[in-house]
């Protein structure tokens, strides 16, 4: 249940919400940082899709280029793997190695949705074979079903590769996931791939701190959304002397870092072109902060996200790549200016991932 916040904690209106947020994420002015030092600060990027994450770093850092990101991963500093919301992101090493484990009742309430299919298995045993199995070589899901069936052939092929999903850390090796290069999911346990131990799954109060510097001012519910975990009002309780609290327009209490940015609601919100599955979009119970009510639902078509384009701060239209444009569909009339300042970050954009682009931004269908 959502919190109401008492009358004399100050309210955030809905622009401040959103100036602080884009703040944290970058996304008002570009950092001069690192791909790697800016997936650690965003605590992970969205990767259902390889080149989300570039995409999303693209309109984040000042001097980015894909190849940025993919050394990271081709030297195993960062990695993809499944955590938040049982989706897959890409981490840094220590986050793969710390962040999976917070994660993991998340991932044991999943496992227990296929439990039919696995009766009479071992899951102890299942994990420890299924280990020895990626760590051996680097194996696809379809092998790696194959060869659980191989131990246990009554039970379900399905169900025996999402166990292993669920009760091990299994990063996607490269080539997948480097920038320009192509490659099928192939998996092994993030301990071998990163040559490192898994560490203790960190406190939930440290990765509070971390959310809220990364999507702050946030309610418990809101990293709840994120993390795709439950019960964390203990650990904002704990914090509650360490942090400060204001209220949403609708009473809703939201926690902060005392010296966390919070601009002012007037700052200048350059466009800004995200990827689909951008987090951004995904990391908060009420959305409003970047999505208008009347754009609600609009982003999204079934379980597929769209590429997103923020004008002011907030969610403003689609965009996708055309044989001959970056074509872009405004949900209402941009004023000239607005336009203009669209076609400039979109020419950016070109620049910095498609170089060898010979086409530019045009409009396409108002989405009205």
């Amino acid at each position: 249940m959502t919190t109401k916040a008492g009358t004399s904690a100050p309210v955030l209106g809905i622009r401040a919400l959103n100036r602080a947020t884009l703040a944290r994420q970058l996304l008002l002015r570009r950092a001069a940082m690192s791909a790697e030092a800016a997936v650690a600060h965003l605590v992970g990027l969205q990767a259902q899709n390889v080149k989300p994450p570039y995409y999303a770093l693209a309109a984040r850092l000042d001097g980015f280029t894909p190849g940025g990101l993919s050394e990271a991963m081709a030297g195993r500093r960062v990695a993809r793997l499944v955590t938040m919301r049982s989706t897959i992101h890409t981490h840094t090493a220590d986050d793969c190695l710390t962040l999976r484990p917070l994660v993991q009742a998340a991932r044991d309430r999943e496992l227990h949705a296929f439990r039919k299919g696995l009766v009479g298995v071992d899951l102890d045993r299942l994990a420890d074979h299924a280990r020895d199995l990626v760590e051996a070589e680097p194996r696809t899901m379809a092998q790696l079903r194959e060869a659980l069936l191989a131990e246990w052939p009554d039970a379900d092929p399905q169900s025996l590769a999402v166990a292993a999903r669920c009760r091990l850390p299994l990063v996607q090796v490269t080539p997948r996931g480097l920038w320009g290069r192509s490659g099928q999911v192939t998996l092994t346990t993030a301990e071998h791939w990163l040559a490192r131990p898994a560490r203790p799954a960190p406190a939930p109060d440290d990765t509070v701190l971390r959310y809220l510097g990364a999507f702050g001012p946030a309610s418990v519910k809101d990293m709840q959304t994120w993390a795709g975990l439950t019960r964390l009002r203990d650990a904002f309780e704990r914090l509650r002397p360490r942090l400060v609290t204001f209220r949403a327009p609708d009473g809703t209490e939201l926690f902060d870092l005392p010296d966390a940015p919070r601009p002012d609601p007037d700052t200048p919100a350059p466009p800004r072109f995200l990827p689909e599955f951008d987090n951004l979009l995904l990391s908060h119970a009420d959305r409003a902060r970047v999505v208008p009510p009347t754009h609600k639902g609009r982003t999204w078509t079934g379980n597929q996200a769209h590429r997103v384009l923020l004008v002011d701060g907030f969610v403003a239209g689609l965009w996708k790549p055309a044989d001959d444009a970056l074509v872009v569909e405004p949900f209402d009339r941009l004023p000239r200016e607005r336009r203009d300042e669209v076609v400039a970050e979109g020419e950016r954009m070109l620049a910095v991932m498609q170089p060898e682009a010979a086409y530019g931004v045009r409009f396409g269908t108002v989405r009205g």
